[in-house]
C-alpha cells in the first residue's frame, strides 16, 4: 500500500464513480426538465423524483471532497498515514456509490447501466482499500492520535498557529464552561463573551479596515473548528451572527452604516441576532410575512419571527421583512438593522419586552434538546419603528443580502460540524482504549476499529472539501460548493457523533459523559443555516440538473 502508488488509483476509482454519476445526472435531467422549456427544471418534476435528487447531491457531495482531500495530500509524501486514510475515504465513498446506485432503477431507462464501470484494477483497488486490510493498517495510528496530530489538518504554518491559538483557547476558557451551560441551559457569560472579542473571534469576518480580524476564510473556519470541538452553542456558533450580518453589510450597507455598525461588532460592542426565519415559511424565505410598511418617521415592523439565536442578549437584531406585496416574493423583502434601545438592559432570561415610540418587541425562548448556551428565541414585532437609515441596502434587495450572508454561513457551519465530529471522535477513541469487555479493551474489537477509521475519514472529507471551499470564496467564488459541504458535514457528523455514542454503551446515553452533548448537538446542524432537504434537491439537484440541461 505505498503512499506513490496509491494516490493515482484513487482518482481514478473517483474519476470512474463521477462519469457514471454525470450520465444518471443527464438521465434524471431529461426527466425533470419542464417540457415547455427544455433547458430549465419543473419543479414540480423535480419534487416527484425528490429521493433520487436528494442521493443525487449527496453523491456529488462526496465524489467532491474526495477529489479535495487526495489534492490535500497527493504531494506530502512524508505524510503517508494521511494519504493512506485518504485512499480509505475515497474507497468507501466509490463503494457507497456503487453500491447505492442500484436502488435507482428508474434512472436507467433509455440505456443506463446500473453497475459501476471499473475496470478489474480499480475495482480490486476500491475493494481492497476499504477491506480489513485497510482498517488493520490504520486502527494503530489512529488509536494513538495521530488523525488530529497537527500533520492531519494540512495548513501552513501561519494557519496552524492560527488553529494552535483557537485550540488553546477553547480548550482553557470554553471546556470548562461547556457541560455546565448545556445542562443548565444557562447563557454564555458575559466574561466569555469579553474573551471572544478580545481574542478577535467576534470580528474574524470583519476586514481591518473597519476595526475587524479578518485575514481568510481558512482562518475563520479555523477558529470556529476549534471553539465547536470544546461546545456547539456557546463555542464556533457564537461567531456566526456577526459573520452574517457583516456579509450583509459589506455587501449592501452604506459606508456610515459600516464605519459604525463593524467595528462595534468587533469589539462586542453590539452582540448581534439574526432574524429571517417565520413559522409558516422555514427554509422557503421568499415566503416571508412579517410587514415593514413606511411610517412618517421610517418603518413600522410587524409580525412573527421565529429561531432567532441570542435575541434575548442581543443589542442589536437584523430583521429580513416585506415591504412588497406577497405577490413580489422574494423581491419584495427588505434588510433592516434593529437595535435595541438603549435604556434596556440585556436580558439573561428566557423571556424579554421591549416598549419604545408606541410599538413593541417580545420574545420567549424555545426550549432545545441541544445547541445550548444562546437561547433561540420566537421573536414578536408590533409597531416597532425604524428609521430609515436603519434599513440595509436598497428597498427589495434584502433577500439578495441575506443570500450573501447565508453562503457564509453555510461553510462556518460546516466548520461547526467538523468541531462536533472531533470532540465526538476524540471521546470515542480514548474511551474505547480504557474500556473493557470480554477480558479485551474495545479498541482491540475488529468492528470498533473500522468504526473510528471510518470517524477519521469521514472527518477527513468534510475538514478538507471545508478549507478548499474557504479558499475559494478568498478568490470570490464557493458559494454552491458551500452549500455541498455542509450538506456533507452536517450529516456526518450525525453519524460520527451516534456511532461514538454508540461505542461508549450505557455510559454514553447518561449525562456522565460529554458524548451525549455532542450527539444532541449534532442533530441540529441538518436544520439549520438550509434544511437538508431543502438543500439537497432545490439548491444543490436543482443547480447540478439545470447546469447538464444547459
Amino acid at each position: 500500500m505505498a503512499t506513490e502508488t496509491n494516490i493515482p488509483h484513487a482518482r481514478a476509482a473517483v474519476a470512474a464513480a463521477v462519469a457514471l454519476v454525470e450520465q444518471l445526472t443527464d438521465r434524471l435531467a431529461r426527466v425533470v426538465a419542464d417540457p415547455d422549456r427544455p433547458n430549465r427544471v419543473d419543479n414540480g418534476r423535480l419534487h416527484r423524483y425528490g429521493e433520487e435528487a436528494f442521493r443525487l447531491a449527496r453523491w456529488v457531495a462526496e465524489l467532491t471532497a474526495a477529489g479535495h482531500l487526495l489534492d490535500a495530500f497527493a504531494h506530502d509524501h512524508k505524510n503517508d498515514r494521511m494519504a493512506a486514510l485518504a485512499n480509505y475515504a475515497c474507497a468507501l465513498v466509490v463503494r457507497s456509490v456503487r453500491g447505492d446506485i442500484s436502488d435507482c432503477a428508474s434512472w436507467f431507462a433509455g440505456g443506463v447501466d446500473g453497475r459501476l464501470a471499473l475496470d478489474d484494477d480499480v475495482a480490486a483497488w476500491t475493494d481492497t482499500w476499504s477491506g480489513p486490510e485497510a482498517v488493520e493498517a490504520l486502527a494503530p495510528w489512529v488509536l494513538d492520535g495521530g488523525a488530529w496530530a497537527a500533520s492531519a489538518y494540512a495548513l501552513s504554518r501561519d494557519h496552524e498557529d492560527i488553529r494552535a491559538l483557537f485550540r488553546d483557547f477553547a480548550d482553557e476558557q470554553v471546556a470548562p464552561l461547556a457541560e455546565h451551560i448545556h445542562r443548565t441551559d444557562a447563557l454564555i457569560p458575559e466574561e466569555l463573551l469579553r474573551a471572544y472579542a478580545e481574542i478577535g473571534a467576534l470580528g474574524i469576518t470583519i476586514p481591518d479596515t473597519y476595526g475587524g480580524h479578518f485575514i481568510d476564510h481558512r482562518s475563520m473556519a479555523l477558529a470556529t473548528e476549534e471553539l465547536s470541538r470544546a461546545s456547539l452553542g456557546a463555542g464556533g456558533s457564537v461567531i456566526t451572527r456577526p459573520e452574517i450580518a457583516a456579509k450583509a453589510l459589506l455587501k449592501g450597507g452604506t459606508e456610515a452604516q459600516k464605519q459604525h455598525w463593524l467595528p462595534r461588532i468587533a469589539a462586542g460592542d453590539e452582540i448581534v441576532s439574526i432574524a429571517v426565519t417565520e413559522p409558516g415559511a422555514g427554509s422557503d424565505v421568499a415566503r416571508l410575512r412579517v410587514e415593514a410598511r413606511r411610517d412618517a418617521d421610517g418603518w413600522r415592523l410587524t409580525g412573527e419571527k421565529t429561531w432567532c439565536t441570542f435575541a434575548g442578549r442581543a443589542s442589536v437584531m437584523l430583521v429580513l421583512a416585506r415591504t412588497g406585496t406577497a405577490e413580489s416574493k422574494a423581491r419584495g423583502l427588505t434588510l433592516f438593522l434593529v437595535p435595541k434601545p438603549p435604556t434596556i438592559a440585556p436580558a439573561d432570561d428566557h423571556t424579554f419586552a421591549w416598549q419604545s415610540n408606541g410599538g413593541s418587541i417580545s420574545g420567549r425562548a424555545i426550549p432545545t434538546v441541544g445547541y445550548r448556551g444562546m437561547h433561540s428565541f420566537t421573536v414578536f414585532f408590533e409597531d416597532w419603528l425604524v428609521s430609515d437609515d436603519h434599513r440595509v441596502g436598497a428597498e427589495g434587495q434584502g433577500f439578495a443580502l441575506q443570500m450573501a450572508g447565508f453562503a457564509g454561513g453555510r461553510i462556518q457551519t460546516a466548520a461547526r460540524a467538523l468541531g462536533v465530529m472531533e470532540a465526538a471522535f476524540r471521546s470515542a477513541v480514548g474511551y474505547s482504549l480504557e474500556r473493557q469487555a470480554f477480558d479485551r479493551t474495545l479498541a482491540t474489537l475488529p468492528l470498533v476499529r473500522r468504526k473510528l477509521v471510518d470517524m477519521a475519514a469521514r472527518i477527513a472529507l468534510s475538514r478538507q472539501m471545508t478549507y478548499a471551499v474557504c479558499d475559494r470564496m478568498d478568490a470570490g467564488g464557493g458559494q454552491d460548493e458551500a452549500s455541498l459541504v455542509k450538506l456533507l458535514a452536517c450529516k456526518d457528523a450525525e453519524h460520527v457523533t451516534r456511532e461514538a455514542m454508540q461505542l461508549h454503551g450505557g455510559m454514553g446515553y447518561s449525562e456522565e459523559f460529554a458524548v451525549s452533548r455532542y450527539w444532541q448537538d449534532a442533530r441540529v446542524l441538518s436544520i439549520f443555516e438550509g434544511a437538508e432537504e431543502v438543500l439537497a434537491i432545490l439548491v444543490i439537484a436543482r443547480g447540478v440538473l439545470r447546469a447538464a440541461l444547459c
